[in-house]
């Protein structure tokens, strides 16, 4: 039997495996390898779409499908298909725009389950491109005909986005969803009961792992469900204080290759699973 047979790890991509430059070290990709070869499974579950997933999909080569869309969906890159998904009541649409005239500097996308449509533009929006290199498709929210995986919304104001949660918190349609900060200058409508801690156990049924056999690893707010969820939950150096707090370890940081110290850990029974 191989070191690592029967174990899944999931880690986030922005702040965890992806460097602040949005590459991932050698180091990690080594490590990757090293604990794939050995009979692990290794994946992501993130808050990304497919559509802005594959570059770093085609670098890691992760030998499991993984989770995408903070929750709403799984995905097999093999075969270009969703395994899983969940769709969220184009309701979202009428909250979404009603949290825009509110905040009329705020912007928001809509995204279905195969691309991403920028509904109103700013800043962040751009930014948000630029970084996930997607392409600008412009569609008002009550034209997209496809079902809608989620919302985000973006500004580089956070006070902004303090503002946009409490706008949303208020309105009736609020008990329909859920939210999350997903960084600090987005947050997203997602659907009710959609998160990452839901996704870990779906996911791992799938392959046929025991939750007793999962790591997770993460930076952020829409970590906290998977970290709590998995057997191990851990936490880059650089993680949110609330990462912190939950985490059962706290790792290096997203810069000092985190994951292959993770999986050194593993191998050297200093996280025992």
């Amino acid at each position: 039997m191989k070191k690592f047979e029967g174990l899944l790890v999931c880690t986030d991509l922005d702040g965890t495996l992806l460097r602040s430059d949005k590459s991932i070290s050698k180091e990690n990709l080594e490590a990757i390898e090293h604990f794939k070869a050995e009979g692990g499974l290794f994946t992501f579950i993130t808050g990304r779409m497919p559509c802005t997933s594959g570059d770093i999909y085609n670098v890691v080569h992760p030998n499991a499908p993984f989770g995408c869309i903070n929750g709403g969906g799984i995905y097999d890159h093999r075969t270009s298909s969703y395994i899983w998904t969940l769709p969220i009541s184009n309701e979202a649409i009428e909250l979404a725009e009603y949290a825009a005239e509110m905040i009329p500097e705020i912007g928001y996308q809509a995204n279905t389950f195969d691309r991403i449509y920028f509904c109103r533009e700013n800043s962040a929006m751009e930014h948000f491109r630029k970084v996930t290199n997607t392409p600008n498709v412009f569609c008002r929210g009550e034209d997209i005909k496809e079902p809608i995986a989620k919302i985000v919304f973006g500004d580089a104001d956070t006070e902004n986005i303090n503002r946009l949660a409490k706008v949303l918190a208020s309105h009736p349609l609020a008990q329909k969803f859920d939210f999350i900060r997903s960084e600090h200058h987005l947050y997203e409508i997602l659907p009710k009961g959609s998160n990452k801690g839901t996704l870990l156990p779906r996911l791992a049924a799938h392959l046929g792992i025991s939750m007793e056999k999962t790591v997770a690893i993460g930076d952020y707010n829409n970590d906290i469900n998977m970290l709590k969820t998995a057997k191990i939950g851990v936490a880059v150096a650089n993680a949110h204080p609330d990462i912190k707090e939950i985490a059962d370890y706290i790792t290096v940081s997203n810069e000092e290759h985190a994951i292959a110290h993770v999986i050194s850990d593993i191998e050297n029974g200093i996280l025992e699973i």
